[in-house]
């Protein structure tokens, strides 16, 4: 009788092991948290991914009765955090700040990629969604699109713009803006908005497209001049930018987006409760009113949706960037 309870001992131990890694007992779950959790940002400090992790991680945290850190891990157009959030445990302890660019374009740009954006996460929310702007600083001597456009019609590869990262959306929105309009752009990559937007301000570099959650403030403060709205009509925060299209380049509009992931197989039980919780954070009417003065659409999509929602999203971007004839390192 010994030896047979220990076989079956052994065999239940065993039965996690053998459904993988990520399976995890049902006290385990319904202790859920017990533990800090990581907010995995794979971006610097100051950018769009970043700004939103702070101020969800917060009340997320208080509902769940555990702490929330913040970890950035910046570089490749926010790659290098993803494929790190990938490799994490599936067990809820930690989530994956993830955006267009790392969670849809990169795969079709880099051809190394250590991550599936799709297969090796299962999302959580689509935060929201927003164009990027274009802005330069206050003393350029660009007050519209057209102005920058003949500039560099009539000196090619002068002009730089700088992008939180080879990749992100507002590298991409550079791209489809020379394709489009027939102009040629210095492209200058950094590993985040926040240092990339630091030099535009300074002069340092030309311009930028950026997100109006990084933008917003410093336009508003003058250190930043908004040209153009990369979205197909105008923001209500901003009703006096015209979008790209109006400034003469028609057919133009990319759109960035903001979801939240934890690895592939992560137990359902979790991924619900993570869901629920932060869908009550972001239907607040606090952040509603946070995200309508960042110029972002909120969003009520199941995880379901997110991850058909984002499929689409990899299959639309491989199509510019195959066209676009852009491949990186």
């Amino acid at each position: 009788m010994k030896r047979r309870s220990l076989i079956h001992s052994a065999a239940a131990l065993a039965l996690p092991l053998a459904l993988g890694t990520t399976a995890l007992p049902a006290w385990a779950q319904d202790k859920y948290p017990s533990k800090n959790i990581t907010y995995l940002v794979p971006f610097p400090a100051g950018g769009t991914t970043d700004i939103l992790a702070r101020l969800i991680s917060q009340k997320l945290g208080a509902a769940l009765g555990s702490t929330i850190v913040i970890e950035n891990k910046g570089g490749a157009g926010g790659s290098i955090g993803s494929e790190q959030g990938s490799r994490a445990a599936a067990d809820g302890y930690t989530l994956v700040g993830g955006t267009v660019s790392s969670h849809a374009i990169n795969v079709s740009l880099y051809p190394k990629l250590g991550y599936d954006p799709v297969k090796s996460f299962t999302p959580i929310v689509l935060i929201g969604s927003n164009p990027v702007m274009l802005v330069v600083g206050e003393k350029s001597p660009y007050k519209t699109l057209q102005d920058v456009l003949v500039a560099a019609k009539a000196k090619p590869k002068t002009i730089s713009s700088a992008s939180a990262g080879s990749g992100t959306s507002q590298h991409m929105a550079l791209e489809m803006l020379g394709f489009k309009s027939g102009t040629q752009f210095i492209h200058v990559p950094y590993k985040g908005s926040g240092p990339a937007i630091s030099d535009v301000i300074s002069g340092q570099v030309d311009m930028m497209f950026d997100t109006s959650v990084v933008a917003a403030q410093h336009i508003n403060s003058g250190k930043l001049r908004a040209l153009a709205v990369s979205s197909s009509k105008r923001l209500d925060a901003f009703p006096n930018v015209p979008t790209v299209a109006e400034s003469g380049v028609p057919g133009f509009e990319v759109t960035s987006w903001q979801g939240l992931f934890v690895p592939a197989g992560t137990p359902k039980p979790i991924v619900d409760k993570l869901h629920e919780e932060v869908m009550k954070i972001l239907q607040t009417a606090e952040f509603q009113e946070r995200l309508k003065g960042l110029g972002m659409q909120g969003s009520t999509m199941t995880p379901a949706q997110v991850s058909e929602f984002q499929k689409n999203e990899v299959e639309k971007w491989a199509q510019v960037i195959k066209a676009a004839g852009i491949k990186l390192e």
